[in-house]
Order: C-alpha cells, then sequence, then structure tokens
C-alpha cells in the first residue's frame, strides 16, 4: 500500500535538499485513518541541528482558523448560541460602515476587514485590538468581493469568546480538542518537540513555541487567526472527522446539516472559494491541488502547514513544514504543495 507514495516521499526530500523548508512531516489517510506517513529533515537548524519526529508540534499558522474559531462558529451555531445573520455590531460598538458585517461574512472573508494589517504598533494594547481593527477603513464594501482576512478572524475570535463565556484557548479546548481526542494540540506550547520558526542568525534569535504571527504574539499567542501548534497524531483526528462529514469514531461531532453548509461553496462569484472557514480547491488564484474533486476543503498556513479533504473520496493530506525557519522565505511552498498533491491524489 505505502509503495504507491514513494514518490510523494521523494518530493519532499528533494525539496527539503533544495532549501524549500528544514523539515516536513506527511500523512495521507482516508475515511477509516492513515495510510502513508513520512517525516524528514531537521525541525532546527539554529542555533542547533535537531531532527523532526514523527511527533514534532508545528506552528499551524493560518490553519488555525479551521482548528479553532471555525469549528467553534460551528458548534455554537448548532447549540443557538450563534447565527450566521448574526453582526459584529450585535457584540461590538462599531463604526457605522461595519455594523452591518455578519458572522457569516467574516467566516467567508466576504467583511471587507483589512486582509492583513500588523496592529502591533496601532493597537494601545491588546485589549483595544477590536475596536483598533474596527477603526481601519474597509478595503471594500461589506459582501463585495473576497479579501482573505486575518483581522477578520481576530474580531471573530473575540465574538467568540463572549458567546462562549471564555478564552479562545480554553474554548478550543473544551469544544475542539478533547472531543477529537486531539492530546498534543494547544495554543503557546510547552516542551523541547516544537519546530523552529523565526531564524535570525544577526540577533542570534530563533522562536520555539513562539508563533510565528506577530499580531498573534502581540494578543499573547492566542488568537482566531493563528496561534495553534498541533501534530501529525492529532491532525489525523482532525482529518477523519472532516472526510466522514463530521464524524468521529462513530459519532457526530457536527451535524450533518451544518458540516454540508461548512463546505459549501458561498462564494461563487469570485476568484476565491469560500466555504464557512474553509478554503475549497475550486479557487482560481494559487488552487492546492489541480487534481482535487471539485468543493474539496481545508486550509493552508503561512509556516507551509495544510490539511486538505478530497470531496469524493474522503482521501486527506496533512502536510507539516517550517519553512520560515530559514534567512530567505519565498512562495516556493505554493507550487509544491500543489505538485505534491496531484502526485497524491494521481496515485490514490
Amino acid at each position: 500500500m505505502a509503495g504507491k507514495y514513494d514518490h510523494a516521499a521523494r518530493l519532499i526530500h528533494d525539496a527539503i535538499e533544495k532549501g524549500y523548508f528544514p523539515s516536513a512531516c506527511l500523512e495521507i489517510g482516508n475515511k477509516a485513518g492513515r495510510i502513508f506517513r513520512h517525516w524528514e529533515g531537521n525541525r532546527s537548524v539554529y542555533p542547533v541541528v535537531e531532527p523532526a519526529e514523527e511527533d514534532t508540534l508545528f506552528d499551524m499558522a493560518s490553519v488555525t482558523k479551521i482548528l479553532s474559531p471555525t469549528m467553534l462558529a460551528l458548534r455554537f451555531i448548532e447549540e443557538g448560541l450563534l447565527c450566521l445573520s448574526d453582526r459584529v455590531g450585535d457584540y461590538f460598538d462599531v463604526p457605522e460602515d461595519k455594523k452591518e458585517i455578519t458572522i457569516f461574512n467574516l467566516l467567508t472573508h466576504t467583511s471587507g476587514i483589512r486582509p492583513y494589517v500588523s496592529i502591533v504598533d496601532k493597537a494601545p494594547s491588546p485589549e483595544k485590538v477590536v475596536e483598533t481593527i474596527l477603526s481601519l477603513e474597509l478595503a471594500f464594501p461589506v459582501g463585495g468581493e473576497v479579501g482573505y482576512s486575518c483581522l477578520g478572524f481576530i474580531v471573530l475570535g473575540k465574538i467568540l469568546e463572549l458567546v462562549g463565556g471564555d478564552t479562545l484557548d480554553r474554548l478550543s479546548q473544551k469544544y475542539v480538542f478533547e472531543p477529537l481526542e486531539m492530546k498534543n494540540t494547544t495554543f503557546r506550547p510547552k516542551g523541547d518537540n516544537i519546530a523552529a520558526t523565526d531564524y535570525n542568525t544577526q540577533k542570534g534569535t530563533c522562536s520555539v513555541g513562539i508563533v510565528n504571527d506577530h499580531n498573534s504574539r502581540f494578543l499573547g499567542g492566542v488568537a482566531g487567526n493563528a496561534g495553534v501548534f498541533s501534530n501529525l497524531d492529532d491532525l489525523s483526528n482532525f482529518a477523519m472527522m472532516l472526510a466522514n462529514m463530521g464524524r468521529y469514531k462513530g459519532r457526530q461531532y457536527l451535524s450533518s446539516r451544518m458540516f454540508a453548509k461548512a463546505i459549501k461553496n458561498w462564494t461563487p462569484d469570485f476568484d476565491q472559494a469560500r466555504g464557512l472557514g474553509f478554503l475549497l480547491t475550486d479557487t482560481r488564484v494559487n488552487p492546492p491541488g489541480e487534481l482535487f474533486s471539485t468543493g474539496s476543503y481545508g486550509h493552508t498556513g503561512y509556516t507551509g502547514t495544510s490539511v486538505f479533504v478530497d470531496k469524493d473520496t474522503g482521501l486527506y493530506v496533512i502536510i507539516l513544514t517550517n519553512r520560515v525557519h530559514s534567512e530567505t522565505i519565498d512562495d516556493r511552498i505554493l507550487r509544491f504543495r500543489r505538485v505534491l498533491h496531484n502526485s497524491i491524489l494521481a496515485a490514490s
């Protein structure tokens, strides 16, 4: 069974040799679980070389969006605590042009909130983050287009904290990580077996266990846009739940109705195909793979992480890399991810 995915392992080996990323962990599976797993390279190259291990934790970057706030929003909708039509103005005192932004807009990236702006030097304190974000001029009218927005998910995370009556990390533990038996997944991880991110030889610094995203870091490492760390074992459970359309080990984690809504393409007229929190593979700009079935779903992360599920077959692919642990960071991960996914799908 494993032989047909040897080419995927070779692609990872070649990418490490070419300097795309220092290390990578890969899992291929389906509705029943793991089929193939491969890990290679170094989780740290500075200040000391340390090899990646099968259970190394990686900074999931924007994959956090589906691991934490998306799942919380879907669960809260099912429990009657939240509606897609709820407005940001229902939770915060906001400027007039932003009062009609809804939970739906935040989840589908149609809110018009700026894609990514550093709030580190704009917000007077972490407590003022929502006020600061909502004071910024909209990038486009609400609902007018898709504009991927990390800032929008920070706002969503703060709304979820109000709705759930607790911090995002504790809510995620209660509603996502514990039910899916994701025992090592967490914000602000402890320990040594964590892939390094920031790499600065001049300053002699390297971040391990500290989220790479500076906005999330400003917020203490717990935010709706980034901050979760995870590994293959835990993500395997999460991906199996996604492959089984919301079911995990024979029980319904998300209802079939809710899951169907989550992976529907709500933005068919735009270049980015967006579900509720999910990136869909019929995206025309930088698709994660051309051989995925239409409507396949998942998410990517800036650090070089991704989780995707083929809609028709339930085949899933987890890719974990620490591409930002390098003196130079480029976008070769975008094409590599596409090439790797296509190779795996063609062999399946």
